[in-house]
């Protein structure tokens, strides 16, 4: 009986999981085909969800369902005040260069024309870590940068992808994707309100946090939109038009031949399709009246 009870919670929550995905999913789904919704909730994503669950009691599986349910309504307030704590977390355990380092003056030079994103302070520091590839924006306007993507990329590269980056905030994309990676965590924590998250924070949780935020990666559809960002980012500041299309490529060249770094940035995806965005940057530079110089 006891096995039956906790495989009909089991059934519940997978459901409750399967809706609130489909449910925070929505804003940045409207215009998505069909079938990349579908994929949100598939087989796959259910297994792997499944077995975080395999061992808990059945008051900490009723615990998790609480926890889809709070994550459907956690505000964008809650959300960047959640990412202003992972980014506490984040700060500890990367070694942050200090402010009179040449590459943290490198990126406060590159960065100077934007330290606000609407009513959001930006905040930019620069992890040293030569062999990581890698740049991103948090909900709470902390843009962090290693020190490997700043040693392959030059200036106009360099602005042209914090602006990618600032394009995921800017089309939502950043929350969106802290409330999907929060739902899990917080159901495998057995947190049921977001309130309840300070008494139950650790290491772990964090580091939970950030392995959903990195499996979840964002869809071809979001990639390109915060590229056309970048693109338009460059444009704005007199930055080259083929900034983008560059740094691209740069990727596509260490990622065929990727001896030196052991982590590539989250752009770049897949080959074919880094070679599809970089054709579409390259296409709306022409299209503006830019050509590219040899």
């Amino acid at each position: 009986m006891h096995q039956l009870k906790l495989l009909t919670m089991k059934k519940i929550l997978l459901f409750s999981f399967a809706l609130s995905i489909a449910l925070s999913s929505c804003s940045v789904l409207n215009d998505v085909a069909g079938s990349e919704i579908a994929g949100l909730i598939s087989d796959n994503l259910t297994e792997q969800v499944t077995s975080h669950f395999e061992n808990l009691d059945p008051n900490a599986v009723a615990a998790a369902s609480n926890a889809f349910a709070s994550a459907l309504t956690i505000s964008d307030a809650e959300i960047k005040a959640l990412c202003s704590e992972y980014m506490v977390s984040m700060d500890t355990t990367n070694i942050v260069l200090p402010a009179d380092d040449p590459y943290t003056i490198r990126l406060n030079r590159v960065m100077k024309r934007f330290r606000n994103l609407g009513n959001l302070k930006l905040n930019y520091a620069v992890y040293d870590d030569a062999n990581t590839v890698n740049a991103f924006a948090s909900g709470d306007g902390s843009v962090r940068v290693y020190s490997g993507l700043m040693d392959i990329m030059t200036d106009d590269e360099l602005f042209a992808v914090i602006g990618h980056e600032l394009g995921h905030l800017i089309n939502k994309d950043v929350r969106d994707a802290y409330r999907t990676s929060y739902l899990v965590v917080a159901a495998r924590y057995g947190i049921s309100s977001f309130s309840e998250k300070a008494g139950a924070i650790s290491m772990g949780f964090w580091g939970d946090l950030g392995d959903e935020l990195a499996n979840n990666a964002y869809s071809r559809h979001q990639e390109t939109k915060a590229d056309e960002k970048a693109f338009q980012f460059c444009l704005d500041n007199n930055v080259d038009p083929y900034a983008m299309y560059h740094a691209l490529n740069v990727l596509m060249e260490i990622g065929v031949d990727n001896d030196e770094h052991t982590v590539l940035s989250n752009m770049f995806s897949s080959h074919p399709d880094t070679v599809k965005r970089a054709k579409h940057i390259k296409e709306m530079a022409e299209k503006a009246g830019y050509t590219l110089e040899d």
